[in-house]
Protein backbone atom coordinates (compact mmCIF):
# COMPACT_ATOMS: atom_id res chain seq x y z
CA UNK A 1 0.00 0.00 0.00
CA UNK A 2 1.18 3.53 -0.99
CA UNK A 3 2.00 5.89 1.66
CA UNK A 4 1.54 9.87 1.96
CA UNK A 5 5.40 9.91 1.47
CA UNK A 6 5.59 8.43 -1.89
CA UNK A 7 2.99 11.57 -3.05
CA UNK A 8 4.13 13.93 -5.43
CA UNK A 9 5.38 16.93 -3.11
CA UNK A 10 2.93 19.32 -4.24
CA UNK A 11 -0.51 16.59 -3.56
CA UNK A 12 0.94 15.95 -0.12
CA UNK A 13 1.44 19.79 0.56
CA UNK A 14 -2.24 20.28 -0.54
CA UNK A 15 -3.40 17.02 1.35
CA UNK A 16 -1.81 18.77 4.52
CA UNK A 17 -3.49 22.17 4.15
CA UNK A 18 -6.64 20.04 3.92
CA UNK A 19 -6.45 18.76 7.28
CA UNK A 20 -8.47 20.01 10.07
CA UNK A 21 -6.66 21.60 12.79
CA UNK A 22 -3.63 22.89 10.76
CA UNK A 23 -2.97 26.75 10.27
CA UNK A 24 -2.35 28.03 6.83
CA UNK A 25 1.07 28.74 6.16
CA UNK A 26 2.28 32.76 7.10
CA UNK A 27 2.49 35.19 3.93
CA UNK A 28 6.24 35.40 2.84
CA UNK A 29 7.68 39.10 3.70
CA UNK A 30 8.72 41.29 1.08
CA UNK A 31 11.38 43.96 2.17
CA UNK A 32 10.70 45.88 -0.62
CA UNK A 33 7.01 46.49 0.60
CA UNK A 34 8.19 46.70 4.13
CA UNK A 35 10.47 49.53 3.75
CA UNK A 36 7.59 51.50 2.57
CA UNK A 37 5.40 49.96 5.63
CA UNK A 38 8.61 50.77 7.98
CA UNK A 39 8.34 54.10 7.63
CA UNK A 40 6.64 54.76 10.98
CA UNK A 41 9.44 53.13 12.39
CA UNK A 42 12.13 55.50 11.41
CA UNK A 43 12.08 58.29 14.08
CA UNK A 44 12.51 55.67 16.54
CA UNK A 45 14.45 52.54 15.19
CA UNK A 46 16.56 55.15 12.56
CA UNK A 47 16.57 55.08 9.03
CA UNK A 48 19.08 52.38 9.05
CA UNK A 49 17.66 50.05 11.78
CA UNK A 50 20.43 50.87 14.20
CA UNK A 51 17.92 52.34 17.20
CA UNK A 52 19.30 54.64 19.32
CA UNK A 53 21.16 54.06 23.30
CA UNK A 54 19.97 56.54 25.47
CA UNK A 55 21.60 56.93 28.85
CA UNK A 56 18.37 57.99 30.45
CA UNK A 57 15.68 56.62 29.80
CA UNK A 58 13.92 54.62 27.21
CA UNK A 59 17.01 52.89 24.33
CA UNK A 60 15.59 52.02 21.05
CA UNK A 61 16.92 48.88 19.67
CA UNK A 62 19.00 48.03 16.91
CA UNK A 63 16.61 46.06 14.57
CA UNK A 64 19.19 45.62 11.86
CA UNK A 65 20.02 42.47 10.88
CA UNK A 66 17.50 40.61 13.71
CA UNK A 67 15.68 37.27 12.71
CA UNK A 68 12.80 37.95 10.39
CA UNK A 69 10.25 35.37 12.37
CA UNK A 70 11.55 37.02 15.83
CA UNK A 71 10.74 40.41 15.12
CA UNK A 72 7.32 39.18 13.36
CA UNK A 73 6.29 37.25 16.90
CA UNK A 74 7.21 40.92 18.71
CA UNK A 75 5.03 43.03 16.49
CA UNK A 76 2.31 40.36 17.03
CA UNK A 77 2.87 40.53 20.92
CA UNK A 78 2.97 44.07 21.15
CA UNK A 79 -0.65 44.03 18.93
CA UNK A 80 -2.12 41.20 21.66
CA UNK A 81 -1.03 42.93 24.56
CA UNK A 82 1.55 40.03 25.45
CA UNK A 83 4.22 42.28 25.78
CA UNK A 84 3.37 45.83 26.61
CA UNK A 85 4.69 48.83 25.75
CA UNK A 86 2.32 51.44 24.58
CA UNK A 87 4.01 53.20 21.94
CA UNK A 88 4.78 49.88 20.29
CA UNK A 89 1.25 49.00 20.43
CA UNK A 90 -0.25 52.06 19.05
CA UNK A 91 2.27 51.24 15.79
CA UNK A 92 2.30 47.78 15.25
CA UNK A 93 -1.77 47.93 15.54
CA UNK A 94 -1.21 50.08 12.36
CA UNK A 95 -0.05 47.07 10.80
CA UNK A 96 -1.67 44.67 8.90
CA UNK A 97 -0.52 41.15 9.19
CA UNK A 98 1.16 40.88 6.09
CA UNK A 99 2.48 44.10 6.70
CA UNK A 100 4.37 42.87 10.05
CA UNK A 101 6.08 39.95 8.04
CA UNK A 102 7.19 42.57 5.32
CA UNK A 103 8.45 45.11 7.97
CA UNK A 104 10.12 42.16 9.85
CA UNK A 105 11.72 40.77 6.48
CA UNK A 106 12.71 44.37 5.47
CA UNK A 107 14.75 44.64 8.72
CA UNK A 108 16.39 41.16 8.81
CA UNK A 109 18.09 42.24 5.28
CA UNK A 110 19.56 45.51 6.69
CA UNK A 111 23.36 44.80 7.29
CA UNK A 112 23.75 45.31 11.50
CA UNK A 113 25.27 48.37 13.41
CA UNK A 114 27.49 48.20 15.98
CA UNK A 115 25.67 49.11 19.78
CA UNK A 116 26.53 51.78 22.17
CA UNK A 117 26.84 52.15 25.62
CA UNK A 118 29.04 49.95 26.60
CA UNK A 119 32.57 52.13 25.15
CA UNK A 120 33.68 53.92 28.23
CA UNK A 121 32.92 50.70 30.67
CA UNK A 122 36.11 49.37 32.76
CA UNK A 123 38.03 46.39 32.16
CA UNK A 124 36.66 45.19 35.16
CA UNK A 125 33.16 45.24 34.11
CA UNK A 126 34.06 44.27 30.93
CA UNK A 127 35.29 41.25 32.12
CA UNK A 128 32.22 40.48 34.30
CA UNK A 129 30.19 40.71 31.76
CA UNK A 130 32.19 38.71 29.49
CA UNK A 131 32.15 35.93 31.98
CA UNK A 132 28.27 36.40 32.65
CA UNK A 133 28.12 35.74 28.66
CA UNK A 134 30.01 33.46 27.88
CA UNK A 135 30.23 31.25 30.41
CA UNK A 136 27.47 32.41 32.95
CA UNK A 137 27.73 31.97 37.08
CA UNK A 138 27.18 28.80 38.04
CA UNK A 139 27.13 28.95 41.58
CA UNK A 140 24.01 31.59 41.32
CA UNK A 141 22.62 29.17 38.70
CA UNK A 142 22.87 31.67 36.28
CA UNK A 143 23.30 30.05 32.50
CA UNK A 144 25.77 32.25 29.80
CA UNK A 145 23.70 33.86 27.46
CA UNK A 146 25.31 32.02 24.39
CA UNK A 147 23.43 29.00 26.20
CA UNK A 148 20.63 30.11 24.19
CA UNK A 149 21.37 33.22 21.87
CA UNK A 150 23.98 31.02 20.75
CA UNK A 151 27.68 30.71 19.52
CA UNK A 152 28.97 34.63 20.29
CA UNK A 153 25.50 35.58 20.61
CA UNK A 154 24.88 36.32 17.31
CA UNK A 155 21.28 34.91 17.76
CA UNK A 156 19.30 31.09 17.75
CA UNK A 157 16.28 30.91 15.31
CA UNK A 158 13.24 32.99 15.76
CA UNK A 159 12.85 32.48 19.35
CA UNK A 160 16.48 33.68 20.66
CA UNK A 161 17.57 37.08 18.99
CA UNK A 162 21.50 38.02 18.35
CA UNK A 163 22.24 40.62 21.04
CA UNK A 164 25.72 40.93 20.50
CA UNK A 165 26.10 44.34 19.31
CA UNK A 166 22.67 45.35 20.49
CA UNK A 167 22.30 48.94 22.62
CA UNK A 168 23.66 48.31 26.07
CA UNK A 169 20.31 50.49 27.43
CA UNK A 170 18.21 48.55 25.82
CA UNK A 171 19.89 45.00 27.57
CA UNK A 172 19.83 46.88 30.97
CA UNK A 173 15.81 47.79 30.35
CA UNK A 174 14.89 44.30 28.90
CA UNK A 175 16.66 42.17 31.51
CA UNK A 176 14.93 44.84 34.66
CA UNK A 177 11.72 44.04 32.70
CA UNK A 178 12.29 40.19 32.88
CA UNK A 179 13.31 40.60 36.29
CA UNK A 180 10.56 42.40 37.91
CA UNK A 181 7.69 40.42 35.53
CA UNK A 182 6.91 43.64 33.22
CA UNK A 183 8.01 41.54 30.04
CA UNK A 184 6.88 37.86 30.08
CA UNK A 185 6.43 37.38 26.21
CA UNK A 186 9.01 34.01 26.74
CA UNK A 187 9.08 30.39 26.14
CA UNK A 188 8.32 29.12 30.31
CA UNK A 189 9.74 32.07 31.70
CA UNK A 190 13.51 31.36 30.84
CA UNK A 191 14.62 35.01 30.92
CA UNK A 192 12.93 36.01 33.58
CA UNK A 193 14.31 33.05 35.65
CA UNK A 194 17.57 34.03 34.52
CA UNK A 195 16.86 38.07 35.37
CA UNK A 196 15.88 37.61 38.50
CA UNK A 197 19.11 35.81 39.84
CA UNK A 198 21.35 38.51 38.56
CA UNK A 199 22.51 41.04 40.30
CA UNK A 200 22.13 45.24 39.35
CA UNK A 201 25.81 45.38 39.12
CA UNK A 202 25.48 41.74 36.45
CA UNK A 203 23.37 43.40 34.19
CA UNK A 204 25.05 46.51 34.20
CA UNK A 205 28.16 44.63 33.07
CA UNK A 206 26.78 41.73 30.73
CA UNK A 207 25.14 45.09 29.35
CA UNK A 208 28.25 46.34 28.36
CA UNK A 209 30.43 43.70 27.38
CA UNK A 210 27.30 43.05 24.73
CA UNK A 211 27.17 46.26 23.59
CA UNK A 212 30.82 45.98 22.78
CA UNK A 213 30.34 42.99 20.76
CA UNK A 214 30.58 42.63 16.58
CA UNK A 215 27.21 42.42 16.01
CA UNK A 216 27.28 39.74 12.67
CA UNK A 217 25.07 38.79 10.00
CA UNK A 218 21.43 38.09 10.18
CA UNK A 219 20.97 34.97 11.84
CA UNK A 220 18.00 34.19 9.38
CA UNK A 221 18.87 30.28 9.34
CA UNK A 222 20.14 29.57 12.54
CA UNK A 223 19.41 26.90 14.91
CA UNK A 224 18.80 26.49 18.59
Amino acid sequence: MQTVKHLPTALYALGLSLLPGLAPAAPAGDATRGAEAAAVCVSCHQADGSGMNMEQGESWPRLAGLNADYLAKQLRDFQSGERVNPTMKTFANMLTEQQIVDVAQFYSEMTPTQGRGGEDADKAVLQRGQTLATAGHWSEYIVSCESCHGPDNQGAGSVFPGIAGQHAGYIMAQLKAWQEGTRTNDPQDLMGTIARRMSSEDIHAVAAWLATQPSGDSQEGATP
